[in-house]
């Protein structure tokens, strides 16, 4: 019985201190949101200097999911979401690349990705503060190629990635993975 006393005088101190909080701005929003059946949780992102509301195209490369990124490739949007949409389907089919249909995505992805390249580079390089990030659809392009045994084809991507001013992270970089590449070609 006492027991019961003293949880009801718990309970009964918890009501009265969640009572006597205030009710905070976000906490009011989100309670007449949640009346009216809307959602707070737009997202916007900010795209050369300007702050704009997150399109598909954005929700789908952030999501990481491959069927949603595909999905998305018809969307119009920004060049900055462009770039980092084809990136992101590259990256995802070239971790399963021994898959029939992921080769063929991949291919045609990262096509797609390079014919586009010119139009997105500058957009890029200034959102970027000046510095082109590294875009790893080339070099995991170059790869895929030379895997096939398309080592001029492989070489023309590398050789492409210099002309934009790219790096792939290596020490070497592009003109070290060429070497690779010439010697596994006449291996």
């Amino acid at each position: 019985m006492k027991w019961i006393i003293i949880l009801a005088i718990v309970a009964g101190v918890i009501w009265a201190a969640n009572r006597s909080k205030p009710v905070s701005a976000k906490r009011k929003l989100r309670q007449n949101a949640q009346k009216q059946n809307k959602s707070l949780s737009t997202t916007y992102v900010t795209r050369q200097g300007k702050t704009a509301q997150a399109d598909g195209a954005f929700r789908a490369w952030t999501s990481g999911n491959l069927d949603d990124m595909v999905s998305a490739l018809e969307t119009k949007t920004n060049l900055i979401d462009r770039h980092f949409l084809l990136m992101g389907i590259v990256d995802q089919a070239y971790k399963h690349r021994n898959d029939p249909d992921s080769a063929v995505l991949l291919r045609k992805v990262a096509e797609m990705h390079l014919s586009e390249f010119p139009e997105i580079k500058p957009a890029l390089k200034k959102e970027m503060d000046g510095v082109l990030p590294r875009v790893t659809t080339f070099q995991k392009y170059a790869t895929f190629l030379m895997e096939n045994k398309e080592y001029e084809e492989a070489i023309e991507v590398c050789e492409r990635a210099i002309e934009e001013g790219l790096h792939d992270g290596t020490k070497s970089g592009f003109e070290g993975r060429i070497e690779r590449i010439k010697k596994k070609m006449n291996a």
